[in-house]
């Protein structure tokens, strides 16, 4: 079952709102196609980016199926799937209908703070229940807890259906140390834009993207000239999105790429509480710097 469909540019998908706070269906249909046009390699649904946490079961399937209509097969959808309460994932992914889902991301379990073998664990009740290949998700800043390399390579190793890694923990030394020693099949998958191309430098597939909303042409580019090795052109474009990079997560993420996708006229800049939208020195300067990339000569 292990592959390397996951390599490439896979998008985190946001979940475009209304002024009163409604899922606006119309901009996520137009978020899509942007994105199918700018050839991105896959598509990532209810993740972090999506605002998961703040839809209801209803939104979440709602979005989902909407997402799946719109793309029409054009690409692989992974769908993320993951939480804190090891039973209630597993009771999520065994009420899934994954017609037309390629592949689950589950996010290490957060607040918690679990042990190694309780990580473990809880990715060995995942995979023993999930029909679909998964993809680990560690982002400590998020979880309060990290992936080691040693149980990340323990569970590549253990279970057929694991099949990659998200990694958004930026210690290099446990991504070298995971990409040394891993299975010729499993797959590193940057989760930090700005890491994409270093990484891939290092041996990873490919990053599962923010910034590719607003620009997935320019984001895909540049993935697949680092995996062809062509790091010259690869490296213009890394250095052309880097300070938008660091400004739409300056003021929390989704926040600051729907600034963006405000700027391209693809959706309004609006989230859902706890998160609010971005400071206006913040979207004056995402304006800026969208601006000058448009204008840009590729």
């Amino acid at each position: 079952m292990k592959t390397h469909l996951f390599s490439g540019t896979g998008v985190a998908l946001v979940t475009p709102f209304t002024t009163d706070g409604e899922i606006d269906f119309n901009s996520l249909t137009k978020v899509v196609n942007h994105v199918l046009t700018g050839n991105v390699d896959y598509l990532v649904v209810m993740g972090t980016t999506g605002e998961s946490v703040v839809l209801s079961k209803d939104e979440k399937e709602a979005v989902t199926e909407h997402i799946l209509k719109v793309n029409d097969g054009n690409c692989p959808v992974v769908l993320g799937i993951g939480g804190n309460n090891t039973s209630s994932v597993v009771d999520q992914i065994e009420a899934q209908d994954f017609f037309g889902i390629s592949g689950v991301l589950s996010v290490s379990p957060y607040y918690n703070k679990p042990s190694q073998k309780g990580i473990y664990s809880h990715y060995q009740a995942i995979a023993n229940a999930c029909p679909v290949p998964i993809i680990l998700y560690n982002v400590p800043s998020r979880t309060g807890s990290m992936i080691s390399p040693e149980t990340t390579l323990s569970l590549a190793e253990d279970f057929e259906n694991i099949v990659a890694t998200k990694e958004a923990s930026g210690n290099l030394n446990a991504i070298m140390e995971i990409i040394r020693n891993k299975p010729k099949d499993f797959a590193m998958i940057s989760g930090d834009d700005s890491f994409a191309l270093p990484l891939m430098a290092l041996g990873a597939k490919g990053v599962i993207s923010v910034i590719a909303n607003g620009f997935p042409s320019k984001m895909s580019n540049m993935v697949r000239f680092g995996l062809e090795g062509d790091y010259v052109s690869a490296r213009k474009i890394h250095y052309e999105l880097l300070e938008l990079i660091k400004y739409i997560f300056q003021d929390g993420n989704p926040a600051g790429i729907k600034a963006v996708l405000d700027h391209l006229e693809l959706a309004e800049k609006f989230v859902r509480l706890p998160l609010v939208p971005i400071r206006r020195k913040t979207h004056q300067k995402i304006q800026e710097l969208c601006s000058k990339i448009l204008l840009a000569v590729d």
